[in-house]
């Protein structure tokens, strides 16, 4: 015990008195006595309030998430809206939560807090999906919103996302002062926790006909999807938020063979039939897959447990069925949104379509050759938002992606959209089969036709406070030692974010980079390829995104070209001491 920080000893024995509950008090006590290394991690830090909320391990303690956590953080964004919003009476806020374990609990401690300051809040009367809540922010007319999700993490996890009156999330100013107030709350004994019931309003069936409503009104070909309303869908929640919503939604768009997997179907903040809740995982929809090949589906759809990420399988042509990333799957739709958009003369001119730095560069070459203006936004949904809404009333916002299988499409959600992707999805794969081709084949085609780029994701994970040092030195070693050749190819470009400098090796021109300040290296090389290295914001991770490229010149190459890209990235990572 000697051993512990004494200013971690200090805080945790705060913890043990009123007016923290018994429970906390016991736990935290249990914690001193029993179990010195998970009371430093529990009390060695504030749980931060970052640009993105909160999102930490559940359990007692400063740098955890529990109602006390909760509470300082929306008493200081309880304190920011009315310092913005002096002349608002009611201010109003909206609140949602996803499937996990206390997510009732800690929505129900921000409403409580939120109402014992004066302002009024709608509360979503059980689990509703991540992008309804930003749907429900405009659509209510509110000042901001809140969601208790931490997305595809662990288990253990639990989160805090905030929204601002665009029902996009927090960005400049806003993520900062809110952080600033945040930080101002010393105490519990600061936070207002006894709640007003009278300004705490239960919303829910009117919300969600207006939220599937304008889903509804995303479809570009209904007529197709008419004549293959008996494509064979299998869909799965991944125990989360898109239990209800996402059928329902693609019933309404029109398809009637919706299967779902029964043992997913069970809304559970335990994910008990998977490792980890995430679609990018590939063990996540092994029961789906089982499901489609027993009923003969076509595709494959799963949603992570607050509903804004998809991912999807689609058969081959020996039927069996194909995982595709984020990338792949956010190209063939903006490929199929375009050309839709295109036959039906919606294009003006004024149009655009976004996504972030580290997602395909593919995806680019698709919107030019049609004509449609592609803006790059650093890594993170809320970045895409707050470019909708500074383009609004001069430029048409069409969609938008990222490669952590994030896309939306439409402008009525500020935030990714599993639920409207969904739809998405089935509607390109509607639209392929009029054309007598599947996903899979569509998608070699777009290859044929714009270049071949394969993307794969490398994290590698550090935590507690000697992995941050770690992730830290690896940037700083990067910097240091900037690679001149990549896999035997020229580094032609090299993007540093935290700087905001761009530098052509080549031509030695620096251009500066437009975008907020990020710790994000990246490399462009001679032939098109493309490597990203990014340490996570939300997560204890260093994050390496590899996009390799080359000339596609025959659909029957596909597998040749395939293993050659595979090869590319694997002297891509042993030249930059990965392999």
């Amino acid at each position: 015990m000697n051993k512990i920080n004494p200013a971690i000893l200090e805080k945790a024995h705060h913890w043990t008195q009123p007016p923290f509950d018994e429970q906390t008090r016991q736990k935290v006590q249990y914690l001193l006595d029993n179990d010195p290394a998970e009371l430093i991690e529990s009390f060695y830090t504030d749980l931060e309030f970052g640009t993105g909320g909160l999102r930490g391990i559940m359990g007692p303690g400063t740098n955890r998430m529990n109602i006390y956590t909760v509470g300082m953080a929306t008493q200081g964004l309880a304190n920011y809206l009315k310092m913005n919003f002096p002349d608002k009476n009611p201010i109003k806020v909206v609140i949602a939560h996803d499937c996990r374990n206390n997510g009732r609990l800690f929505a129900q401690t921000t409403a409580n807090v939120l109402s014992a300051n004066g302002i009024k809040v709608f509360l979503f009367d059980d689990l509703r999906p991540t992008p309804e809540l930003s749907f429900a922010v405009r659509f209510l007319g509110c000042q901001s919103g809140v969601v208790i999700t931490a997305s595809h993490n662990p288990k253990e996890y639990n989160g805090y996302k905030a929204y601002w009156e665009d029902g996009g999330q927090l960005v400049s100013p806003h993520d900062k002062n809110v952080m600033a107030e945040v930080s101002k709350i010393k105490g519990i004994e600061e936070v207002k926790f006894e709640g007003n019931s009278r300004l705490i309003e239960t919303i829910g069936e009117a919300v969600d006909r207006a939220y599937i409503a304008a889903i509804k009104n995303l479809s570009l070909y209904p007529e197709i999807i008419a004549r293959y309303k008996n494509l064979k869908i299998v869909y799965t929640p991944i125990h989360g938020t898109g239990v209800r919503l996402a059928p329902w939604a693609l019933q309404e768009f029109g398809f009637e063979q919706i299967f779902t997997v029964d043992e997913q179907m069970m809304v559970s903040g335990d994910f008990p039939t998977v490792h980890s809740p995430n679609p990018e995982e590939p063990a996540a929809l092994d029961l789906a897959i089982k499901k489609a090949r027993e009923t003969g589906a076509d595709l494959v759809m799963g949603t992570d447990p607050d509903g804004d990420r998809v991912g999807i399988a689609v058969k081959d042509e020996k039927g069996e069925f194909v995982l595709l990333n984020g990338n792949q799957t956010a190209s063939l739709l903006i490929y199929y949104i375009l050309k839709a958009w295109k036959a039906k003369r919606r294009l003006k001119g004024n149009e655009f379509i976004v996504k972030t730095i580290v997602t395909s560069e593919l995806i680019k070459e698709i919107a030019q050759k049609e004509g449609v203006k592609c803006f790059d936004v650093l890594t993170g949904f809320k970045y895409i938002a707050d470019l909708i809404r500074r383009l609004e009333g001069s430029m048409h916002f069409i969609a938008g992606g990222e490669e952590s299988y994030g896309f939306l499409t439409g402008d009525f959600v500020r935030d990714k959209d599993a639920i409207s992707t969904c739809c998405m999805i089935a509607e390109t794969a509607a639209w392929a089969a009029n054309q007598g081709k599947s996903l899979y084949r569509l998608l070699k085609e777009i290859y044929l036709e714009y270049g071949f780029y394969k993307e794969t994701l490398l994290s590698i994970t550090n935590k507690g406070i000697a992995g941050a040092e770690e992730i830290r030195q690896m940037m700083e070693n990067y910097r240091a030692n900037l690679p001149e050749h990549l896999a035997g190819i020229k580094v032609t470009v090299i993007k540093d974010y935290l700087c905001q400098t761009e530098i052509n090796l080549i031509t030695g021109e620096k251009i500066h980079i437009d975008l907020p300040k990020s710790d994000v290296l990246q490399f462009f090389l001679e032939d098109g390829s493309k490597i990203t290295v990014r340490p996570s914001g939300t997560e204890p991770k260093i994050k390496f995104y590899f996009g390799a490229k080359t000339i596609l010149h025959h659909i029957e190459d596909y597998e040749k070209t395939n293993q050659f890209l595979s090869q590319k990235i694997e002297d891509i990572k042993h030249d930059m001491g990965l392999a």
